[in-house]
């Protein structure tokens, strides 16, 4: 199974996402920036396995990119060789 990182560490919005999408994700060239695009192209045109894995998301951004985080679990749920998973910054604890 094929995995991609999108790292959230630089990411402010949806332009600076879909940027590193089409960097990692060889999308159709009739893609446009936005979630219904996003589904179709998961849903029917990337190739198969495929894990998308978004790391080093702040609680801010989680907000930020709910409706996101939805569209693929909801793609996660009609595919059956799509996952989709995230995973939040870890901070240290100075005062330990």
């Amino acid at each position: 199974m094929k995995t991609v990182y999108i790292d959230f560490t630089d990411l402010g919005d949806y332009d600076d996402f879909y940027a590193q999408l089409k960097e990692k994700l060889t999308l159709p060239e009739t893609f446009g920036d936005n979630l219904d695009a996003l589904y179709d192209s998961v849903t029917g045109f990337v190739e198969l396995p495929l894990h998308i894995e978004f790391v080093n998301m702040s609680v801010e951004q989680l907000e930020t990119f709910e409706d996101l985080l939805v569209t693929l679990e909801d793609a996660e749920e009609e595919l059956e060789d799509f996952t989709f998973s995230y995973f939040l910054v870890q901070y240290e604890d100075d005062e330990q």
